[in-house]
């Protein structure tokens, strides 16, 4: 709820201009006729002014006020509040995000494929502020970073916290995805999905994609699988000793990674999703965002809108003086002579 002022006819304050333009001209007017009646600047020094001759400007500025007013007047202001009730249907996501060693590697240059996908992922999160999503990260294992919320601050600081080795070695897609269906098994959204990230070929976890993915097309969840890297030799930083100075240094190689993008493939097709390969961040980010559009919030909003008149009062003030300078004009003050 929220309280604000304003007209409901704001064009009629064009009339305004009516007011100056009145003064301007009765000015006008006023210096044209003292040019006839005092035609010599000596005797208009002379003359002693009187109290009419002081007040000859009251009717035109008294009725140039009461324009002025009726402009505003007939604009409407209007004081009140407003009220408004925001409905979602909302989508429930978990991103599950693979940690495992491989991601490591720097074919995503100038950084490694996970720095990159936390940054893709992150301005995912950024576009989707009325849905509950939560972060399930996994490797050899999987662990629940966040539970699906809509504390935005709260997931990204989960996210930024996320880190090589800190889980042990290995991928372990289908526990990966049991882990973020166990998530999403209490939601009542419209619509529950999950985006997996991964990079390489289960190889670990005690339970099988299959089974979780036939688990997945059981509770209606989509599975969004996003397949990054090229696959086969990639840049790879492997910490070694230097045999001269003994320091641990880090070196660049070569190394053999497998990826298996029937598997992806499957998982999305039985759950009703769809599959991509990303090989370049470019590519990792225009998939995140097909993604956001495809699943797409629905909200309704209510507002609710009670207003006061505030021109009665004023509409009253202008007829008063309105009258009030056709008062004095007859009363013998005015710019002219009669």
């Amino acid at each position: 709820m929220f309280s604000g002022f304003g007209f409901a006819e704001p064009w009629w304050l064009c009339t305004a201009v009516v007011a100056p333009l009145l003064v301007w001209i009765a000015l006008r007017r006023e210096r044209s006729a003292l040019g006839i009646f005092f035609p010599r600047a000596g005797q208009a020094v002379s003359i002693r002014p009187t109290w009419r001759v002081r007040l000859r400007h009251l009717p035109v500025a008294t009725a140039a006020v009461a324009l002025l007013g009726l402009s505003i007047a007939l604009a409407r202001p209007q004081k009140g509040t407003v009220s408004e009730n925001v409905t979602t249907q909302g989508v429930d996501i978990v991103v599950a995000l693979d940690v495992s060693g491989s991601m490591a590697a720097e074919d995503f240059q100038p950084r490694n494929r996970l720095e990159v996908a936390k940054e893709v992922v992150s301005d995912f999160v950024r576009r989707r502020m009325t849905d509950r999503i939560g972060l399930v990260v996994f490797a050899g294992r999987s662990l629940t970073k966040s539970p699906p919320t809509t504390d935005t601050a709260v997931l990204l600081r989960q996210l930024d916290d996320v880190q090589l080795d800190m889980l042990p070695d290995g991928t372990a897609i289908g526990s990966g995805l049991a882990t973020s269906l166990g998530r999403l098994r209490r939601s009542k959204a419209r619509s529950r999905i999950i985006v997996l990230v991964t990079d390489g070929a289960n190889n670990a976890g005690e339970i099988d994609p299959e089974t979780a993915t036939d688990i997945a097309r059981a509770m209606e969840v989509r599975v969004y699988t996003v397949l990054v890297g090229r696959g086969g030799q990639v840049p790879m930083p492997v910490r070694m000793q230097d045999p001269l100075t003994g320091q641990v240094v880090k070196r660049m190689m070569a190394m053999e990674v497998d990826v298996d993008e029937g598997l992806t493939k499957r998982i999305a097709e039985r759950t009703g999703g769809e599959a991509y390969r990303a090989t370049d961040p470019e590519s990792l980010r225009t998939i995140f965002e097909r993604i956001d559009k495809l699943e797409k919030t629905e909200i309704k909003h209510t507002a609710f809108k009670r207003y006061r008149e505030l021109f009665p009062p004023v509409l009253a003030g202008a007829a008063s003086l309105l009258v009030a300078a056709g008062g004095l004009w007859l009363a013998g003050l005015r710019v002219l002579p009669a």
